[in-house]
């Protein structure tokens, strides 16, 4: 207990270096997660709903989870990533992959109650899939005889970016401080965004209706200085100098919006990586 309680305070470190501009989702998981390691009987799993616009941080924030909670991090036995792509890929065959899954969790639960389970890309879901994992995620002590409290399922989406990106958009132009943005102001509308969204995954699902998640985590939009934070990180990892004319030549060569303001990077920090490889 007191060894996952240290690796959450490392993991808040690493955030509050790392992830740049993003203080409701680093306060959210944060605070989401030292709660629930250092209950020693939680009433029910840790399920956390990430949010936001491409390359804003959502699937670097599940990776450090994973590094932190799990040797091996996102490698580790006891961490299942799924994608829509690779592991549900045809709609017409949903009935089976909702005997798979359910099957898949429940044998890895009883395998080890310590398992993260991460979904990815949950706006290309076949509709209902979700609906097998409720009885997981719910305040039950015992589900099909498995002991499941210490799990953690994370789902990562785009739903409701533009509505947080419209909330920031907002917020700048009435010369308001980005840290001023409250979770009142985007949550609402993000959930609602899920909810009329028969694309995603916890459409009619009855996850995000009975509250059975614990945070509706959004990301914010990157603007310009965000993403600088993010080429110097890169160069950092890359043990390179952060040369003036790299670093600007990135930030010169992604895409800004709205078109007037040209305020968020399109991508985010998405293909700051790959950009920063043609700069050098």
């Amino acid at each position: 207990m007191r060894l996952l309680a240290r690796l959450a305070r490392c993991l808040e470190c690493d955030l509050a270096q790392h992830l740049a501009g993003q203080h409701l989702a680093k306060a959210l998981v944060v605070k989401s997660l030292k709660a629930f390691v250092q209950d020693p009987a939680p009433r029910k799993p840790l399920v956390l709903s990430l949010h936001g616009w491409t390359g804003t941080g959502k699937s670097y924030v599940s990776s450090l989870l994973a590094q932190y909670l799990f040797r091996g991090g996102l490698r580790s036995p006891h961490v299942h990533h799924f994608s829509p792509i690779i592991h549900f890929p045809h709609p017409s065959h949903t009935e089976q992959y909702k005997k798979e899954l359910k099957g898949w969790v429940q044998g890895n639960l009883t395998a080890c109650g310590r398992s993260l389970f991460l979904f990815d890309e949950m706006d290309k879901l076949p509709p209902g899939l979700m609906e097998v994992l409720k009885p997981f995620l719910g305040p039950s002590w015992v589900v099909y005889g498995t002991n499941y409290r210490k799990a953690i399922f994370i789902f990562i989406s785009n739903t409701g970016g533009e509505q947080i990106n419209q909330v920031a958009l907002e917020a700048w132009r009435s010369h308001r401080d980005r840290e001023e943005i409250s979770l009142q102001e985007v949550e609402p509308a993000v959930s609602r965004a899920v909810l009329d969204n028969p694309h995603h995954g916890f459409w009619r699902s009855g996850i995000m209706e009975e509250h059975l998640l614990d945070a509706v985590v959004p990301f914010l939009p990157l603007q310009r200085h965000h993403v600088r934070h993010c080429v110097l990180n890169e160069l950092a990892q890359l043990g390179l100098e952060p040369r003036e004319e790299v670093v600007q030549a990135v930030l010169d060569s992604i895409t800004y919006f709205p078109e007037d303001e040209q305020l968020f990077s399109s991508n985010g920090c998405k293909t700051v990586a790959s950009r920063i490889m043609i700069f050098l």
